[in-house]
């Protein structure tokens, strides 16, 4: 397993080639709060034992998943494929929480500095 740094340099270079579409980059703009929202949810019924709010969140993660996974099929270029479960979680984890908001900042960036 690389360490956290190096997936998340390996994610950032070759995050505009894996989401060049503006249809993944919508459903992922769409999805990556419903994301956020699930984890939080979930963790936050694991830690007060609200099995509801684990169950939320859980179903919020699922369907994040669901529709980025469509989002990935849209692209002519897919991700690298996963190496293990643990790279699953790693990977995901990680593109949820800072990969796709600190590409997100910079589009924006970039169409405000267009303007």
């Amino acid at each position: 397993m690389m360490s956290l740094q190096k997936v998340l340099r390996a994610q950032w270079d070759d995050y505009q080639r894996t989401h060049a579409t503006r249809a993944n980059f919508v459903v992922h703009l769409l999805t990556v709060p419903v994301f956020l929202v699930g984890t939080a949810a979930f963790f936050w019924g694991v830690a007060t034992v609200s099995w509801g709010y684990c169950l939320m969140g859980l179903l919020a993660v699922m369907g994040a998943m669901a529709a980025q996974g469509w989002g990935h099929q849209q692209e002519a270029s897919r991700p690298a494929p996963f190496a293990s479960r643990t790279d699953v979680c790693v990977r995901i984890f990680l593109e949820q929480w800072v990969t796709f908001p600190r590409y997100a900042v910079r589009v924006a960036m970039r169409a405000l500095m267009r303007r």
